[in-house]
């Protein structure tokens, strides 16, 4: 019986330790780059002084690492944590991928601490943290997928079995922030998503959706545009700029502002269906058209 190599050996030492909840954390951490000590609590703990031991054991093990930017106005933020090498070759053995390069955890490191988007990445991945914390909290809820933009960015990446194939050649296509799987009970909504901060004009928005519109007659599968826009003032201003666009049943916005006043998650009544004349929905209502819920870029 072949004797493990070191890297081998540091592996199962380090995985005897994880427990299911710290595999699924290095997933995230492997998929989305970087989560925050807040935002790693409500996902996966619900109680910060558990969260923050169980997180001092993972530093101690190598598995993740942290860093705390610094406010311009002085003070830094909270720790953010990544994965450090071992971390990542966890995740790596376990999904039977190459072993990464020995660097790969550093130069990852040194690009998301000098990343100027940092705050748009931490604020997608605040959207499936908050689903993650309704799950946590909701038995019959579950966030099936998370997929980040990287994956849906190579050319083909919205093609499938199907769909019409001039897709495989189109360059305008969407590039949203991410795609998911959500699920309460006996219903699953695929969705994609995308994060806004304000910081692009309304027509910049108007004009992502056209191409939405443009993918949705291009495949066999029309699943909702989820706007998570800052302000119900922003949201009603998107409304009436699509009033002659025709999106039936594609386009849904949540305002940051609402969900803070209104107490709730992504997962609850908080959607504006554009077009539909009702209450917000929750995300589970928001309609879809797919024979499957599987990912795109699957046959």
């Amino acid at each position: 019986m072949p004797i493990p190599t070191g890297t081998e050996q540091r592996l199962l030492r380090a995985q005897a330790s994880l427990t299911g909840r710290d595999l699924r954390l290095l997933g995230w951490l492997y998929d989305h780059g970087v989560l925050t000590t807040d935002q790693i609590n409500t996902a996966l703990f619900g109680s910060l002084t558990f969260c923050q031991r169980r997180l001092l054991k993972l530093l101690a093990l190598g598995v993740v690492a942290r860093f705390r930017p610094q406010r311009w106005e002085g003070g830094s933020y909270p720790y953010h944590y990544l994965l450090d090498q071992l971390g990542t070759e966890i995740v790596a053995a376990q999904r039977r991928e190459p072993l990464p390069r020995r660097d790969q955890a550093r130069q990852r490191r040194q690009h998301l601490t000098s990343r100027a988007n940092l705050p748009h990445l931490l604020a997608t991945n605040q959207f499936f943290v908050d689903l993650a914390g309704h799950e946590r909290t909701h038995p019959g809820s579950r966030l099936i997928q998370w997929r980040s933009a990287s994956a849906l960015q190579e050319r083909g990446a919205f093609f499938r079995t199907g769909d019409d194939p001039s897709l495989m050649l189109l360059t305008s296509l969407p590039r949203p922030d991410a795609h998911g799987v959500w699920a309460e009970h006996d219903r699953q909504v695929p969705f994609l998503l995308e994060m806004d901060l304000g910081t692009e004009s309304l027509t910049v928005l108007a004009n992502k959706i056209i191409n939405y519109v443009r993918l949705a007659e291009m495949t066999r599968w029309r699943w909702p545009v989820l706007f998570w826009l800052p302000s119900t003032r922003r949201e009603l201003n998107l409304h009436h700029l699509l009033t002659d666009t025709d999106v039936p049943d594609l386009v849904a916005t949540a305002a940051g502002d609402h969900t803070t006043a209104t107490g709730q998650s992504p997962a609850e009544n908080v959607w504006w269906l554009h077009g539909h004349h009702g209450p917000r929905l929750r995300l589970s209502e928001l309609p879809y058209d797919d024979d499957t819920t599987a990912p795109v870029n699957a046959s």
